[in-house]
């Protein structure tokens, strides 16, 4: 069996409702994730694009959030409105929807350069 050409991982953690960093969930992302699934299928890409349901992406007010990988793009707030363009554009054309990119310092993530055991930078 060949490999994917790309992974959508498409966050539909859910939280409870007084959190206040919200969740993926309650701002649509079940549907956003089918919405992929969905238009993937249509082009005939369901073999070689994957779009996977995720659990938290440790992006909670930013959601909804989408990852594709191999590039390693971060989407936040996307809609089931931006489905088609980050098929269209980000996936079949190669260009990140730039609106929608999640910038590194937007990121909750911690940055391999900083953590433990890692070597030091250069100036």
């Amino acid at each position: 069996m060949a490999r994917f050409r790309k992974h959508l991982f498409i966050c539909v953690n859910e939280r409870e409702d007084a959190d206040p960093r919200g969740c993926c969930a309650a701002k649509g992302s079940r549907e956003v994730a089918a919405a992929f699934k969905s238009r993937l299928h249509a082009l005939g890409l369901k073999r070689l694009v994957r779009a996977n349901q995720a659990g938290c992406l440790d992006q909670c007010a930013r959601g909804v959030t989408v990852v594709v990988y191999p590039e390693g793009v971060w989407y936040g707030h996307v809609t089931v409105g931006d489905v088609d363009e980050i098929v269209e554009k980000h996936v079949l054309g190669g260009e990140p929807v730039q609106r929608l990119v999640l910038r590194d310092e937007e990121l909750t993530g911690l940055d391999p350069a900083r953590m433990p055991g890692a070597p030091p930078t250069v100036p």
